[in-house]
């Protein structure tokens, strides 16, 4: 072609490619396991890691052009990963712009999106990735459900000027669908994996996972869907499983028929965290692998409180059922990963993934060291995406956290968040903020209405003379 256009405007790509830059005086947990460790450098060449170490070490082998950002003991974790997000049911492109640029702000840096529609889902997350607009990166799946539940409102606000059940992102399917092209189908809309939802029996679900798995495609599920039961599903093979409450119909002695008639909960059944069938359940999952994105906060939010004294008593049953499965998941050692299914209003200064983090420590008996792991690694995991992203090593993404307090001792300080950096590309939360406050966009900043990166201010220059490098603070 000779008459290429540039396209549009990308103020938030990924930092280029031979351009190095440090941080340098990190206390750093890096979400592999290791303690936090202090005076530790982190060089990155573009979008990715290339070294982390010793500041000392660090500083006797970098290049006269590199950046330096000094962060003077400050926190850096892993970018954070919500494995649980909806931002595209029913479209609506300025609120998921909003949602997707808090997220990013707020210290997420990918997200697992759960089944939307794909054509616009798509679009976001190709405009994330090459910057068009700030935001995570989205890894996304297609659905598959029977024929029965498409006539649920929320499978037509996603097919729009399509049939539900009929198009390749929501597609229905039966003992007579041919799998593979379904799978390809499912395929070519870039999905990272396929939702297996409701009303399929446990052969069925068994045949899409031999299938996609086949095909190269991970299986993300409902943790039951009906008739197909949690162990079922385990034993078919599905990478990750949503949603803890749905285990409590493990063992259960009524059918489970379809998802629009799900038999009563017996809560008392699950109050002492010692179930045996679900401890058996426990068992399999970590024996296969299978991550549980409990979504364990979900029904504590507002989101979900209802209306009258029904409702509240429906989510504190639902709150409680969550706390005490999740703990036992926990204490049998099964991998969580921080999953919402919900967003706070627009006015909340923080996602949503704040809350469930907060929720894993506070009622579910994790440390916040676990829950970080959860909330990185682990969700990296979840996404297929272990190895690129969910740790601070050398060549992985350049995905971190810098915070002015320590969440190990308190969650709670992941709200003191300064700075993201997402494929080396700087995200200052001064500027989210001031956005927020109706301040005016940074000047120089193009299109979408949304604020750039700020400057760094330089503070200090260091080294010998013949090779001073600028030292920049994050605040």
């Amino acid at each position: 072609m000779t008459d290429e256009t540039p396209g549009a405007p990308a103020p938030y790509a990924p930092a280029a490619e031979g351009t190095v830059a440090v941080y340098r005086g990190a206390t750093l947990f890096d979400g592999t396991g290791a303690p936090a460790r202090g005076s530790t450098s982190i060089v990155i060449d573009g979008p990715v890691i290339r070294a982390v170490g010793d500041d000392a070490e660090i500083a006797a082998d970098l290049p006269a052009d590199a950046r330096v950002f000094d962060l003077d003991g400050r926190f850096v974790i892993p970018g954070l990963i919500d494995s649980h997000q909806h931002i595209a049911t029913p479209p609506d492109r300025p609120a998921a712009e909003a949602v997707l640029r808090r997220l990013v702000h707020g210290g997420v840096t990918a997200i697992r999106d759960m089944a939307d529609d794909l054509r616009q889902v798509g679009d976001l997350a190709r405009a994330t990735l090459v910057g068009e607009i700030p935001g995570p990166d989205i890894r996304y799946a297609a659905l598959m459900a029977g024929p029965g539940f498409f006539d649920d409102p929320r499978t037509h606000q996603v097919s729009q000027g399509e049939t539900p059940g009929a198009v390749p992102w929501m597609q229905a399917v039966t003992k007579d669908t041919d799998l593979r092209i379904a799978v390809a189908l499912a395929r070519g809309t870039h999905a990272s994996a396929i939702k297996v939802y409701a009303d399929l029996d446990h052969e069925t679900v068994a045949a899409i996972t031999e299938e996609a798995h086949r095909q190269g495609v991970p299986v993300w599920a409902h943790a039951t869907v009906f008739p197909a039961a949690p162990g079922q599903i385990v034993a078919a093979g599905a990478d990750s499983v949503s949603h803890v409450t749905l285990l409590a119909f493990e063992g259960t002695d009524e059918p489970l028929t379809s998802y629009k008639t799900k038999p009563k909960v017996d809560h008392e059944r699950f109050a002492a965290g010692d179930d045996p069938r679900i401890e058996e359940l426990f068992a399999l999952m970590r024996q296969r692998g299978t991550v549980l994105d409990a979504t364990a906060g979900m029904w504590a939010s507002g989101a979900l409180a209802g209306e009258g004294p029904e409702d509240e008593e429906r989510a504190a049953a639902n709150t409680a059922l969550a706390a005490v499965l999740t703990a036992q998941a926990h204490r049998a050692g099964v991998e969580i990963a921080t999953g919402t299914d919900y967003e706070t209003d627009a006015e909340d200064p923080f996602p949503a993934l704040h809350e469930e983090l907060a929720f894993l420590v506070e009622r579910c008996g994790m440390s916040p060291a676990q829950v970080l792991r959860s909330a990185t690694l682990i969700g990296a995991r979840s996404a297929g995406a272990e190895d690129v992203m969910g740790s601070v090593e050398a060549g992985k993404l350049a995905n971190f956290v810098v915070l002015e307090d320590d969440p190990l001792r308190d969650i709670a300080n992941l709200r003191s968040v300064t700075l993201t950096v997402k494929r080396g590309r700087r995200f200052e939360r001064r500027d989210f903020e001031r956005a927020a406050s109706g301040a005016a966009r940074p000047e120089g900043v193009q299109g979408h209405g949304a604020e750039a990166p700020a400057a760094a201010r330089l503070v200090e220059e260091t080294g010998p003379a013949e090779e001073t490098r600028p030292v920049e603070e994050t605040r």
